[in-house]
């Protein structure tokens, strides 16, 4: 009995994610290639793109900085894109939430990107980030959840936020893991030309 309803449950999680998938599939697509644009602009004109995340999400932040690098689902020549930690032994505790926005003043460069992945986007540290990332000439591309959080408040109009409007923050970061494929997807897309899917 106790195994029949864990069974359901897992198959719940699998319908709840496929639901969200498809009801963002619309709203998602102009954000997401609007951030394949800005992506594109840095990288085809000399720029690199920086990647940060807070907590779990700097799985993310190093998984994109690894796809950009070592390609996606086809062999290209490798993109400038490195990941930013959020904190390192030489940093005091009390400079922590400094950290980002001191390696984006000394790695940023105007026409770079500066990609901040957040579940909550409630991290000062990104906000501080992107504020950095503004001061440096560069275009942030935020990939939050729920309603942006502060994060969402550091934007300006010419930066791109890909908002994940759901409050549970498993299905933020399964829909936020799509979001780096489809960004990589169409790069190589534009770089290399189309391709059927394998």
């Amino acid at each position: 009995m106790i195994r029949a309803m864990l069974e359901l449950r897992i198959q719940q999680h699998f319908i709840d994610s496929a639901d969200l998938h498809y009801q963002l599939s619309e709203t998602l697509a102009k954000p997401v290639d609007a951030a394949v644009q800005a992506l594109l602009a840095s990288l085809t004109g000399g720029g690199k793109v920086l990647v940060a995340g807070h907590g779990a999400s700097q799985s993310l932040a190093r998984y994109l900085a690894g796809l950009l690098v070592g390609g996606f689902e086809r062999e290209r020549p490798a993109l400038a894109a490195t990941t930013l930690e959020p904190q390192t032994g030489a940093w005091p505790a009390a400079d922590g939430e400094l950290a980002l926005a001191r390696q984006v003043q000394a790695l940023g460069q105007a026409g770079d990107v500066l990609v901040l992945i957040s579940a909550d986007g409630q991290a000062a540290a990104l906000a501080e980030a992107a504020d950095a990332a503004h001061a440096r000439d560069m275009t942030v591309l935020a990939l939050t959840g729920g309603q942006g959080g502060v994060l969402a408040k550091h934007l300006r109009e010419t930066d791109v936020h890909v908002c994940v409007p759901h409050e549970r923050i498993a299905r933020v970061r399964e829909v936020q893991q799509l979001v780096l494929h489809c960004l990589c997807d169409a790069i190589d897309a534009q770089l290399l030309g189309e391709q059927e899917p394998i």
